[in-house]
C-alpha cells in the first residue's frame, strides 16, 4: 500500500516492500545522518542507463541533467500553487464581505471538493498539474471565506496573525533543516506519520461525537484542550514541512524527473494549508476565551 501523503507516494517511496532503503543490504555510511532514513537509496538509480563495467542500477559518473528536477522548478511550481491559493482566497474574502450568506456555504462546498481532489492526486503515481492547480484554486476559495468569517465574527485580525504564524513556522523549520538541527531519519519519519494519524483519528472521533451529541463533541476544539490540540496540530505540520524539504533535497540529488517538482509543490502547499488552518483555529479559541 502506498502512502496517501503525496510526499511519499512517488516512485521509490512505497510501503509495499518496506520503506525505500529500509530493506536494502546497504551498510550505513559513516558521517551520513540519513544513512538509515527512508531515503537512503536512490529510487531513480534504476532509470539510469547501464554502461560497460558498471553495476546495474548505478548512476553514471556524470548523469545528464536535462529533464531533471531542480530547485528552480520546485520554487516556481510552489509559487504557482501557493500564489493561486492566495489569489483565490482574496477573491473569496472580497465576495464574502458582499454576500457572506451565499459565499460561505459555497466556499465550504469548494473545500470539500478540494479535499477530494487532494486525495485523488495523493494516490496517483504521477503528478497531474491541472488537478493540483484545481485543488489550489478551490482550497483558496475555502480559506478566504472561512478566514473572513473568523476574522469578522470571532477573532479580529486572526487571518493576518495566522499568515504570519505560518510564515514563521516555515522559516524556522527551513533554517533548522538547513543547519541540520532537524535531521529526517527513519525514526523521525515514523514519529511524524504516527502523530499525524493519531491526530486525525482524534479529530474524527471528536466530529462523530459532535454530530451525535451536539456541541463540540469531546472538546478537542475548544477551551484548554482545544488550545493543546491546536499547538499539537501546528507541531505536526512543522514535522511534515521537514519531510517536504527532505523530499525536495533528495529529489534534486537523485535526479528526479522534472514533473515531480509538481508533487513537491503539492506536498508543500498541503502542509502550509494545514499549518494555516491550525493557527486560525488556535487564534479563534484564544481570542474567544478572552
Amino acid at each position: 500500500m502506498r502512502s496517501s501523503n503525496p510526499v511519499f507516494s512517488r516512485r521509490g517511496f512505497s510501503r509495499s516492500g518496506g520503506y525505500a532503503g529500509f530493506n536494502a543490504g546497504q551498510q550505513p555510511q559513516a558521517g551520513n545522518p540519513y544513512a538509515n532514513s527512508p531515503y537512503a537509496n536512490n529510487p531513480y538509480a534504476q532509470q539510469q542507463p547501464q554502461t560497460t563495467g558498471q553495476p546495474f542500477g548505478a548512476p553514471p559518473a556524470a548523469p545528464p541533467q536535462t529533464g531533471r528536477m531542480t530547485m528552480d522548478d520546485v520554487v516556481a511550481r510552489t509559487g504557482m500553487t501557493v500564489g493561486l491559493v492566495v489569489v483565490m482566497a482574496a477573491v473569496a474574502w472580497v465576495a464574502a464581505d458582499a454576500r457572506p450568506d451565499l459565499v460561505l456555504p459555497l466556499a465550504i462546498g469548494a473545500g470539500l471538493v478540494a479535499m477530494v481532489l487532494a486525495l485523488v492526486q495523493s494516490f496517483k503515481r504521477k503528478a497531474v498539474p491541472a488537478l493540483i492547480l484545481a485543488y489550489a484554486a478551490l482550497e483558496g476559495l475555502f480559506l478566504g471565506a472561512i478566514s473572513n468569517y473568523v476574522d469578522s465574527n470571532i477573532a479580529n485580525g486572526a487571518a493576518m496573525q495566522a499568515v504570519l504564524g505560518t510564515m514563521a513556522v516555515f522559516a524556522a523549520v527551513l533554517v533548522m533543516y538547513k543547519t541540520r538541527i532537524i535531521r529526517v531519519t527513519r525514526r523521525f519519519y515514523q514519529f511524524a506519520i504516527a502523530a499525524a494519524i493519531g491526530f486525525v483519528l482524534l479529530m474524527m472521533v471528536n466530529l462523530l461525537f459532535a454530530v451525535i451529541g451536539g456541541g463540540d463533541g469531546l472538546g478537542f476544539r475548544s477551551g484548554t484542550l482545544g488550545i493543546i490540540m491546536g499547538v499539537a496540530g501546528i507541531v505536526i505540520g512543522a514535522l511534515f514541512l521537514a519531510l517536504d524539504f527532505k523530499q525536495v533535497e533528495d529529489g534534486i540529488s537523485y535526479g528526479a524527473p522534472r514533473e515531480e517538482s509538481w508533487l513537491a509543490a503539492f506536498g508543500l502547499t498541503l502542509t502550509l494549508v494545514w499549518i494555516y488552518l491550525e493557527f486560525l483555529r488556535l487564534i479563534a479559541i484564544l481570542q474567544g476565551n478572552d
